[in-house]
Formats: structure tokens, sequence, C-alpha cells
């Protein structure tokens, strides 16, 4: 996996511009903040994401992938401001889960998800080297 980084840009935090990578390739659905019983035990957007970050861990690892095998994710948010606002919670729960690996992301305001109780859905894409 090659982190893309033109040289003469501004270092992101917290994302990579792009990622070139080799391998089968796994692809998560919209993960939302509720547990493997379709049930929320949090209402709160930092904790949404906490448990939506759990279960792309878990389909990953159906797939023997591992969150260092991130190369995208997308996340749509029906707050930006709340997403804003929980920015240094929304880093602990992605430094425990994720680690310190910084995959290509966006995150999209969008006016409402599937599920009404939703905060937060994040899709990933992952490749895992041959």
């Amino acid at each position: 996996m090659n982190i893309l980084q033109p040289p003469d840009w501004a270092r992101p935090k917290g994302y990579a511009n792009g990622i070139a990578a080799k391998g089968k390739m796994v692809f998560v659905s919209g993960m939302i903040g509720w547990d493997k019983d379709c049930r929320f035990q949090a209402t709160d957007f930092a904790g949404q994401v906490r448990q939506a970050l759990q279960n792309v861990v878990e389909v990953l690892r159906e797939a023997d992938a591992k969150p260092e095998h991130i190369v995208r994710m997308t996340w749509y948010v029906v707050n930006k401001k709340e997403y804003v606002g929980a920015y240094r919670e929304i880093g602990e729960a992605y430094r425990d889960i994720i680690g310190r690996h910084y995959p290509a992301m966006t995150a999209v305001q969008v006016t409402a998800l599937v599920e009404d109780q939703a905060r937060v859905e994040i899709e990933v894409t992952a490749v895992v080297p041959d």
C-alpha cells in the first residue's frame, strides 16, 4: 500500500489524499452505530461512531482483513456541526479501533439516513495484500 502525497502539498491530518494498493478487494456496506442485534446502545454521535467502526472491523475480519488494510472510508453524517463538535471523541474512538492508519476519506452531510436513530454511516473499501 502506497500513500499518495504530492510533494508540494500540505500534509492532511487524519486521512490520506490517496492510496494505491494491490490485492484482494473487500467492500464493506455502510455501517451504522447499532450492535449485532440492530439495537442502538448509544444516541450520541461519538458513541455511534465507535460502534460503527467496531462493526466495520468485524465485517473485515470475515475476509481476513484488518483495519490497516482499509484504503478508503466514506462517512455520511446527518449533522456537520455535530460531527465537527465531536472531533476529539471521534479521534479517540478511531485510534482505539482502527489505530494510526489513515486511509483516503470523505465525509458528506446528508439530510437523513435510512435508520432514523442513526447519526453516522461509514462505508469502507479495503485491500488485503496477496
